[in-house]
C-alpha cells in the first residue's frame, strides 16, 4: 500500500499560496466587473503605460483599444468585448496628462496611491494592495478641493450623466386640488314666525321647490295675531273721537309689524274694518326650499323654523390645499373648476376667503371659492376639480427640482466644469415652480450646467475623495511605519505542523 509520505510542515504553505491566489483572482474579477466602471481613470486591472496611436496620442505610435464596460478587456486589434459584445473603443489616457503633453506642461503630480478595488487603503508609493492588485495613482489635480470629481467621457455616458442650464424665468405656479360646492352663507334664511299658531294651508309644500320673492309660503291662525288686529282696528276707528287717539294707533300698528304683518295687510284691515283669521306668511326673497318642517293643521310655536330657503344663482366651492401652498394663494386671486359629468367646461372664480386654521383631521387649509350658477348646475354637495394658477412679479433662476440633493441640513448641485469635472455647490432654495423646477437664490449662475441624473454617485464619490484627502492630511508629517520582514521558512519550522500552518496563514492574511 502506497504511504504519503509528505511532510505536513510543507504542504500547509504551498497550499495555502495556491488557494489564496485562487480567491484573489475571483475576487479580483468579479470587483472589477461590479465596480470599475465607477473608479475614476486609470482604475482597474493595473496594465504598463502604453503609448496611443493616431487616435489618442503620439503619431507612429501603436494603439490599444478596450471595452467601456469592462476597462480591463485591452486588444491591439480593433473587435467586440467578449463579455458583453461591445465594440471597442481606443483606450484613452489621463484627460489632464493629455492637456499636459498638448500645451508642453509639467507631468502630474502624484499626490498618493490607493489600491483600486479599496479606496480607503492607500499608500505612499506604488506597489501591490492587500489583494495583490496594482496601486492606483491619484494625481493631486484630481482631488481640488478634495470633492471635485473627474469621469471619463465613456464611464459618464454608462452612468447616464444628464445635465440641464440654469436659466432665468417666470415664477409660476400651478395648484391642482379637490373642492366640493355648498351654499352661500349669505344667501340662506330660514322662516319661522314670531307669534305661535295653527297651519291652515300650505302653498309650498315640498323639499327642493323653486320660490321667488313675495310668493306665499303658507297661512296661518294665530289667537295672538287676532287680538293684535282688533286692537290696531279699534284704535283705528276711535282716532277721530277721542283725543290721543294718534298714540295708541301708532302704538297698535307697531304690534303688527312687530309680529311681521306685511303694510298691504294692515291697509285691508283699515279698509273693510274687520279682521282677518289667517295670516299670509310670504317667502322674504328667491331661492330653493332647503328644509320644510310645515304641515297643515300642525300647531308651531314661536320661534320654530318652517322653512329654509337658498339662493343658489351663487354657490361657495370649499377647496383644500398644504400649508406649503399658502404663500400661491392670495383673495381675489382667479380660480377655475370642472366637473367629472360636464368634461370640457371650465368655470371661472375667485377666492373670497382663507380660512385662518387649518382642519383638524386631513391638517390642510380650506379656501373658500366664489361661482356664478345662473343655470343652478353647481349643486350643493358636488365635488369638482380645482386649478389655482399664481404668477409672481420678476423672474428667479430655476433649475430641474430634481438635480438637487436634499440631506436635510443642506442642498447641494453638481455643476459641470468641461473635460469631465464635476464639482459640487452648496445652493439656497426658494419656490417650486410648474414643471418641476426650483428657484435657486444662491449657489449657481445663469448659463451653468447642473447634473439632473446621476449626481448621487457622483456624491458618493467626492465625499469619498475629501474623506481620504482628510486622512492623508492627518498623515502628513508622521513617519511612515516599517513592514514587517517576511520570515523565512525556518521560522515556521521551529514549530509545530498545526501551529506552522496557523501562523502562516495569520501572517498572509494580514499581508
Amino acid at each position: 500500500m502506497a504511504t504519503n509520505t509528505e511532510n505536513p510542515k510543507t504542504r500547509s504553505p504551498l497550499r495555502v499560496v495556491l488557494i489564496t491566489a485562487v480567491v484573489t483572482l475571483g475576487v479580483t474579477g468579479g470587483a472589477a466587473y461590479f465596480f470599475g466602471w465607477l473608479s475614476p481613470p486609470g482604475a482597474g486591472v493595473a496594465t504598463a503605460p502604453q503609448p496611443v496611436g493616431e487616435a489618442g496620442g503620439q503619431k507612429g505610435e501603436k494603439t490599444l483599444y478596450t471595452c467601456g464596460m469592462h476597462p480591463w478587456i485591452i486588444s491591439e486589434e480593433p473587435g467586440t468585448c467578449p463579455i458583453c459584445g461591445m465594440e471597442l473603443v481606443p483606450k484613452r489616457d489621463e484627460a489632464s496628462q493629455a492637456e499636459a503633453a498638448a500645451s508642453g506642461k509639467k507631468e502630474r503630480k502624484i499626490l498618493y496611491w490607493r489600491a483600486p478595488m479599496n479606496p480607503t487603503e492607500i499608500y505612499d508609493h506604488p506597489g501591490k494592495s492587500k489583494m495583490g492588485m496594482d496601486l492606483v495613482p491619484v494625481y493631486e489635480d484630481e482631488v481640488v478641493g478634495g470633492v471635485e470629481v473627474r469621469i471619463d467621457p465613456v464611464i459618464q455616458q454608462n452612468m447616464g450623466i444628464r445635465t440641464a442650464p440654469v436659466e432665468k424665468g417666470p415664477l409660476v405656479r400651478t395648484i391642482r386640488t379637490y373642492g366640493h360646492v355648498t351654499y352661500d352663507e349669505t344667501r340662506t334664511a330660514t322662516v319661522s314666525p314670531k307669534f305661535g299658531g295653527w297651519i291652515e294651508k300650505l302653498y309650498v309644500d315640498f323639499t327642493g321647490q323653486l320660490v321667488k320673492k313675495g310668493d306665499p309660503l303658507f297661512e296661518i291662525y294665530s289667537p295672538d295675531l287676532v287680538s293684535a288686529q282688533e286692537e290696531y282696528l279699534t284704535a283705528y276707528r276711535s282716532l277721530s273721537e277721542t283725543e290721543g287717539g294718534g298714540d295708541l294707533l301708532a302704538s297698535a300698528r307697531r304690534r303688527l309689524e312687530y309680529m311681521d304683518i306685511p303694510p298691504d295687510q294692515i291697509r285691508a284691515i283699515e279698509k273693510f274694518g274687520k279682521v282677518r283669521r289667517t295670516l299670509l306668511i310670504r317667502s322674504p326673497f328667491t331661492g330653493v326650499v332647503t328644509h320644510k318642517k310645515a304641515v297643515e293643521g300642525v300647531f308651531v310655536k314661536a320661534g320654530q323654523p318652517v322653512y329654509q330657503i337658498a339662493d343658489l344663482s351663487k354657490v361657495w366651492v370649499e377647496a383644500h390645499i398644504y400649508e406649503y401652498e399658502l404663500p400661491w394663494v392670495k383673495v381675489g386671486q382667479e380660480a377655475r373648476m370642472t366637473l367629472p359629468y360636464q368634461p370640457g367646461k371650465v368655470y371661472v372664480g375667485k377666492v373670497t376667503y382663507v380660512y385662518p386654521y387649518l382642519q383638524r383631521q386631513t391638517r390642510d387649509v380650506v379656501i373658500r371659492l366664489e361661482f356664478d350658477n345662473p343655470d343652478l348646475e353647481l349643486k350643493p354637495d358636488m365635488y369638482a376639480d380645482v386649478e389655482l394658477r399664481t404668477t409672481l412679479p420678476g423672474e428667479g433662476l430655476l433649475i430641474p427640482s430634481e438635480a438637487v440633493l436634499r440631506s436635510g441640513e443642506r442642498n447641494v448641485v453638481f455643476v459641470t466644469r468641461g473635460d469631465g469635472k464635476f464639482t459640487p455647490r452648496e445652493v439656497t432654495l426658494g419656490l417650486e415652480v410648474d414643471g418641476g423646477k426650483v428657484q435657486i437664490l444662491s449657489g449657481v449662475a445663469e448659463g451653468e450646467y447642473v447634473v439632473t441624473s446621476g449626481q448621487f454617485l457622483l456624491d458618493s464619490e467626492s465625499k469619498l475623495k475629501e474623506a481620504v484627502q482628510k486622512m492623508l492630511e492627518a498623515k502628513m508629517g508622521k513617519p511612515q511605519a516599517e513592514k514587517p520582514a517576511k520570515p523565512s521558512d525556518d521560522f515556521f519550522d521551529d514549530m509545530d505542523g498545526d501551529e506552522a500552518g496557523k501562523k502562516k496563514d495569520d501572517f498572509f492574511e494580514d499581508m
